[in-house]
């Protein structure tokens, strides 16, 4: 193979950095290049999906015979995942597939969890992405992490669960008849999806409020499409080759759910810590890592 020395220079927060890297030709498909340019090009752009599920676990009455505290106590398992999208493709059958996305779990404070899974985006390339898309559904600690960081990011609220209240809403204006639903809701799906979503925020929010159960109801999606006003933009995501739907994280959530909640489990909060961890390293490419003496 023929090769040769170069310099290069990289630009850092802790100044200019000078390397002599090798620029030579690919033996494999006869290109010239540069390998640690080729591995440092910027991405088009950095994908993180953020959701959350309920895992099983042994309350303060676990194993006593009488007791007024709760034996079994379910918590929320924050889950998230980081990929460049150039690593996303699809099946001759048009199933989409994502190669290298990054898996991060935490149970607690959402700061921590925004942390630890910006840390292993970073490992993922984040720092190389040109652009940045947060996709999430309606949970106000997605949003929250988001801000704190990955400021700037575009923010897209995931169109099935947008699709959802549309349809909730519609319920409560039209109670038990589904046809009289589907024919409020699905017009305006479309036209949130295809680039009307103004105007469908607009008579969302012109809706004349029922008495009743029904008119909280309405009220609560009225506030829910209001708090997410800048957050579907579906049409302008979609044209750019961007995802509209958080497909990717709630396909990990699945997975961690069929690992963690099978019929008969109950964890700890530290053997649910300590397994996910093993689980994390080995999906995402650094077990070898966790056996290094220090």
């Amino acid at each position: 193979m023929h090769r040769r020395h170069r310099p290069m220079q990289l630009q850092t927060e802790a100044g200019v950095v000078k390397l002599e890297v090798l620029y030579g030709q690919d033996a494999a498909d006869q290109h010239w290049g540069c390998p640690i340019r080729e591995c440092w090009a910027p991405a088009k752009l950095g994908v993180l999906m953020l959701d959350g599920w309920q895992v099983r676990q042994r309350g303060p009455g676990w194993g006593k015979r009488k007791t007024h505290k709760n034996r079994v106590e379910w918590h929320e398992w924050k889950t998230g995942v980081y990929y460049p999208q150039e690593k996303s493709a699809h099946t001759a059958g048009g199933r989409g597939i994502i190669e290298g996305k990054l898996v991060v779990g935490w149970q607690g404070d959402p700061v921590e969890f925004g942390r630890r899974l910006h840390w292993e985006a970073l490992r993922g390339g984040l720092a190389r992405a040109r652009a940045r898309l947060v996709v999430g559904d309606g949970a106000p600690w997605i949003w929250n992490v988001a801000q704190d960081r990955w400021k700037g990011a575009a923010e897209l609220l995931d169109f099935y669960h947008a699709s959802e209240h549309l349809w909730e809403l519609g319920r409560a204006l039209n109670g038990d008849d589904e046809a009289a639903t589907a024919r409020w809701a699905e017009p305006l799906r479309h036209q949130l999806r295809h680039g009307g979503e103004q105007q469908v925020l607009a008579k969302i929010a012109a809706l004349k409020v029922p008495k009743g159960e029904a008119g909280k109801m309405v009220v609560r999606e009225q506030n829910y499409f209001a708090a997410h006003a800048q957050r579907m933009n579906y049409r302008t995501i979609h044209r750019r080759g961007w995802p509209i739907g958080s497909g990717s994280v709630e396909s990990a959530c699945r997975q961690r759910q069929c690992r963690f909640k099978r019929p008969g489990q109950f964890w700890t909060p530290k053997g649910m810590r300590h397994l996910s961890a093993l689980t994390e390293a080995r999906h995402n490419n650094h077990w070898e890592e966790l056996w290094k003496a220090n």
